[in-house]
């Protein structure tokens, strides 16, 4: 009965502090005299707005007897327009129009510039994670390698790729390296990304194969298998397990260091916040909002690593 009493008076005290947190920064914006407007930012997630179908030339309207097709006759002779998607007609059969008048809105619902910089942070953090995690497994066995020109290799690269910023790395990749092999800014900024993580992964992993006993690959060679099926199959899958926790915190990381590729123009999440800041002038709104999404992409992470942890776990 204690401890149920105990675990509840904790318990509430989490929710304090919770508490606490939140009327804090309630009371900070109301200490700095600021009004929210969140309905400001949701245009910039899901747009509801129509889209406005204008002319492009002057001419005359025709429209089809079901209502499905308009066509813009130019008045200089020049090939019709047709227009087929649209939702409202806002123009009648036979009138006249001149360039930019509206002839018909399309209604719908379409994403907005915050959820189209979240698309591409999923898609730069995914192909860098992948990448990352091939090149920092070859890194780490050459870490371990008994050649030495292998061995040396992986700790120049290591102490190199850890021992700069990852800003002046993306830099470096983008207007050297990027300039003479002709790649493109997100190629840039996803190479930048896996040669950064691939270093700390490179670390990990060498460390979880170090801390396999020494006589697991000297059973598995008394067993006829060769050093890189021995590798493959006995050490490598306990290592792995071992080192879950630490590459869950370097992937979750890399997806927050995606935000430094918006320095070469990328439009990820980041950029994009400060895009619609300067359109919707609701700085605190929109940093919430982009903080907040980060934080459900590195929790999807690192709730799919627990399951995967706990699942492999229960396997042995």
């Amino acid at each position: 009965m204690h401890s149920k009493q105990r675990a509840w008076f904790w318990n509430a005290v989490f929710f304090a502090v919770i508490i606490g947190i939140g009327c804090s920064v309630y009371l900070a914006g109301k200490r700095i005299d600021y009004t929210w407007r969140w309905d400001r930012v949701t245009p910039f997630i899901i747009n509801t707005d129509p889209i406005s179908i204008s002319a492009e030339r002057n001419g005359t309207v025709e429209i089809n007897a079901d209502q499905s097709q308009i066509t813009l006759i130019p008045d200089s002779g020049e090939e019709s327009f047709v227009i087929t998607e649209f939702t409202e007609t806002l123009v009648s059969d036979g009138d006249l129009v001149f360039e930019g008048d509206t002839l018909a809105e399309l209604h719908g619902w379409r994403i907005g510039p915050i959820v189209e910089g979240l698309i591409v942070t999923i898609e730069i953090s995914l192909y860098s994670l992948l990448i990352a995690l091939a090149l920092g497994l070859l890194i780490g066995l050459m870490r371990i390698s008994a050649n030495p020109a292998a061995r040396k290799l992986a700790i120049v690269y290591i102490e190199v790729i850890r021992g700069t910023p990852l800003l002046v790395q993306i830099f470096i990749m983008y207007f050297f390296i990027g300039t003479v092999l002709e790649l493109e800014r997100f190629t840039s900024g996803v190479v930048a990304l896996s040669v950064f993580t691939a270093a700390y992964v490179a670390e990990i992993i060498r460390a979880g194969i170090q801390s396999i006993p020494d006589g697991q690959m000297e059973a598995a060679r008394s067993l006829g298998m060769s050093y890189p099926k021995a590798m493959i199959y006995v050490i490598l899958p306990q290592a792995f397990k071992r080192t879950l926790p630490p590459l869950a915190g370097q992937f979750i990381n890399l997806i927050k260091d995606s935000s430094l590729v918006s320095v070469i123009s990328i439009t990820d999440l980041t950029k994009a916040g400060r895009e619609v800041v300067s359109g919707s002038f609701a700085p605190f709104e929109v940093w919430f909002t982009v903080a907040l999404l980060y934080l459900l992409l590195t929790g999807i992470l690192s709730w799919s690593i627990q399951r995967l942890e706990k699942r492999l776990s229960a396997s042995d």
